[in-house]
């Protein structure tokens, strides 16, 4: 009687279970989103300019952006500079994309520049940066983070690209000779984000502001993106998966993260102005070892095959399947940036279905993101006509 009785409780969960997976497999077609959605050619995608919309009135409303502005200093300082960042790259793509856009977005970039940079110079670096920034001393001296350098620089690029700005020209070329002095005392060719902490996802935005420079101005620093490129090759692969590591020392000889996903997708979408090729292979990598689903829902691991911990890149991990927040939303840039649209498909089923985006005349905001993860996203969505341009090769006259 015992052994009837585990018998069809065995299959009664068998039952459930099964029940459940094609449950599932059938709820995740109804969270599906259009393509055309988040992708629309030349033109900006429904999505973007709805999330556009609330951060433009965001912007404009000094209200609105105090309290949002300070939920997220209270977390993070960085995530404050990093929203201010992609926001003004996004607006770039846009106006590209719909130059009519041009008056209405161009204002808003200046105003988001002007004062991100009156910020830093009233307060220094340390207003963007987390607190642990102050422990110990950079060791190149005058202390500078190409966090801050790299950031500000492609917005200053990207605004130029847009319609050229004489004082931005002057403010972009600083920034570049300052990135590339650093960055070329390294022993790895990459500057310091914290003291005596190198991260790729700040170097790799360095070297994109420096190729936007080099197409505005008709400078040339092929033979330093060769030589970063062989050292990266040389010192920052990781041995198992061949993926780029995420943080080192300025010495390069220690490594102090490995691969990860909230770099590792935005370093691809960076080096394909540096090295195309490359960067496709750095994807598919990331792709393998990072990608996830369950049950046609898609996400990202933060670190290979889902094992790690988490931190304040990963944001929160959720337990049984793993899915990073950080590594989840940077991977909508990795897969838009090299056209996977298969990623993206299951990527806009979890964010349809586990975001809780909240839709309203004045735009769309999602109750599980802030302003940084609305940003990337927005960024995700009308990326390509800067690089593009930028590829394209020649000078912008």
């Amino acid at each position: 009687m015992k052994k009837l009785f585990y018998c069809r409780v065995c299959r009664g969960i068998f039952a459930l279970t099964l029940a459940a997976v094609l449950w599932f497999s059938l709820v995740a077609r109804l969270f599906d989103q259009p393509e055309e959605n988040y992708l629309s050619g030349d033109r900006i995608a429904p999505l973007g300019r709805a999330i556009a919309a609330r951060h433009i009135r965001f912007w404009t409303d000094p209200e609105l952006r105090r309290l949002e502005l300070e939920k997220m200093r209270s977390r993070n300082a960085e995530w404050d500079f990093m929203a201010r960042c992609f926001f003004v790259w996004s607006l770039a793509n846009m106006g590209l994309r719909e130059p009519a856009m041009k008056t209405e977005v161009l204002p808003v970039i200046d105003a988001i520049i002007d004062e991100t940079i009156r910020l830093e110079k009233e307060h220094g670096i340390h207003f963007f940066l987390m607190p642990y920034g102050k422990y110990s001393e950079f060791k190149m001296q005058p202390p500078r983070s190409i966090f801050i350098d790299g950031e500000i620089g492609l917005m200053l690029g990207l605004r130029r690209l847009l319609e050229e700005k004489p004082e931005y020209k002057d403010l972009h070329r600083e920034r570049i000779e300052v990135m590339l002095d650093r960055m070329q005392k390294g022993a790895v060719l990459c500057a310091e984000s914290y003291p005596d902490e190198c991260w790729l996802f700040c170097n790799s935005i360095g070297l994109a502001a420096i190729k936007v420079g080099d197409y505005l101005d008709g400078t040339d620093h092929s033979e330093f993106f060769a030589r970063w490129l062989a050292s990266a090759r040389a010192n920052l692969l990781d041995k198992e998966t061949g993926i780029l590591v995420s943080a080192y020392d300025l010495s390069g000889k220690n490594i102090s993260d490995g691969p990860e996903g909230s770099t590792i997708w935005l370093v691809t979408h960076c080096l394909q102005l540096i090295d195309p090729e490359f960067a496709k292979e750095q994807y598919w990598l990331a792709r393998k070892h990072l990608k996830a689903d369950f049950l046609g829902f898609g996400y990202a691991y933060e670190w290979p095959g889902g094992k790690g911990h988490d931190d304040v890149d990963s944001g929160p991990i959720l337990p049984l399947i793993n899915l990073s927040a950080g590594s989840t939303g940077l991977a909508f840039l990795g897969a838009a940036s090299f056209d996977d649209k298969e990623y993206l498909k299951l990527l806009y089923r979890s964010l349809e279905m586990g975001a809780f985006p909240v839709r309203a005349p004045e735009g769309i905001r999602y109750c599980a993101s802030n302003a940084v993860g609305d940003a990337v996203l927005l960024y995700s969505i009308t990326q390509g006509p800067a690089w593009r341009r930028i590829m394209g090769g020649g000078t912008e006259k």
